[in-house]
């Protein structure tokens, strides 16, 4: 099968990789010419636009844009829409607000253009582990795009099946689903994302506990110089927190067991904040995801005012002095 690939950075450009090895043939296009000719390399045919691209390829033409959520997906689907006819297909896979989705949908469906939100999860490993996918749209435009997320998915693989699956039919198995229609793909991705933030706080927050659990305040008796690296890999083999999250805390604490490579700055990704504006809308309690996106805008800050008030508010109503830094 034929697809337009738009983004070639490192999702995109693996996506692509993987799409060819599974037979597919790509047709690709980005900003930096140099990504397009690392492609082209590997078997693509490039494109030195939008309207080129479109040229090269095949009606009904499916377009993936692999961009930046916000206004650089905005701009590439409006400008690209421009150059696709009735029956062809724009498929989003960034992390766009499934509000935008809904409501590009709509316009894109008036000149008979097919619009479909393709949550996508994977990260950098995807190219090997496969992509799962969340999909929002048309049933016939997820139909014709089916030979596509299949390569991309990663299948069944070697995970058991859940008891009771064996009689059920669809495509979840096999690691991607037609989730309903537009928007809906986008919507899945964003609450999978806000409890990604709350399963990661509460990783670091026990590791954290595991690390002081040698400090000096405590009595002798009750203090631990543990590793960390060894029970990390510990609870890989056959605990209940075993995760891809944990394989990837393992991984990190063998390379650097202190972490000094890193400063504790944590970004957030527009789909936790959406996340909890959903559960706000909905008037659905989302406590722990909730104080695990707060606790990223704590990491920009080396100390906030409102601990400024609480530590005044302890002196004042019960006389407690701050400890020196390290007490």
């Amino acid at each position: 099968m034929q697809l337009g690939m738009i983004g070639l950075g490192r999702m995109g450009g693996n996506m692509v990789r993987r799409l060819m090895r599974g037979g597919h043939e790509c047709v690709v296009f980005d900003l930096n010419p140099d990504n397009v000719k690392a492609l082209e390399a590997d078997g693509a045919k490039g494109a030195s636009s939008l309207e080129n691209m479109t040229k090269q390829m095949n009606a009904p033409r499916a377009v993936w844009v692999m961009v930046p959520a916000g206004d650089a997906t905005e701009k590439t689907v409006n400008e690209l829409a421009q150059y696709m006819s009735a029956g062809d297909i724009i498929i989003d896979g960034g992390n766009s607000n499934y509000k935008d989705d809904a409501r590009r949908a709509k316009s894109l469906a008036e000149r008979g253009i097919h619009y479909v939100d393709a949550g996508t999860s994977g990260g950098v490993w995807g190219a090997e582990r496969g992509y799962c996918m969340m999909v929002g749209g048309s049933k016939e435009a997820f139909a014709y795009l089916e030979p596509i997320l299949k390569t991309l998915a990663p299948g069944r693989g070697e995970l058991d099946r859940t008891p009771g699956r064996e009689t059920m039919g669809g495509t979840a198995e096999e690691g991607y689903l037609h989730c309903g229609p537009a928007g809906s793909g986008h919507f899945v991705k964003m609450i999978h994302n806000g409890i990604e933030y709350g399963m990661m706080q509460a990783f670091a927050e026990g590791f954290d506990i595991l690390k002081n659990a040698n400090k000096d305040s405590l009595p002798e008796e009750l203090r631990y110089d543990l590793n960390l690296a060894d029970v990390a890999e510990l609870w890989r083999r056959g605990s209940v927190v075993v995760s891809w999250l944990l394989d990837l805390t393992a991984m990190a604490l063998v390379e650097n067991p202190s972490l000094s490579n890193y400063t504790g700055f944590v970004q957030d990704s527009g789909e936790g904040r959406w996340t909890i504006q959903a559960a706000i809308d909905e008037a659905v309690p989302a406590d722990v995801l909730a104080a695990s996106l707060f606790t990223r805008f704590r990491s920009r800050q080396d100390h906030t005012f409102a601990e400024k008030i609480l530590s005044a508010m302890r002196q004042k109503f019960g006389g407690h002095v701050e400890k020196p830094t390290g007490g």
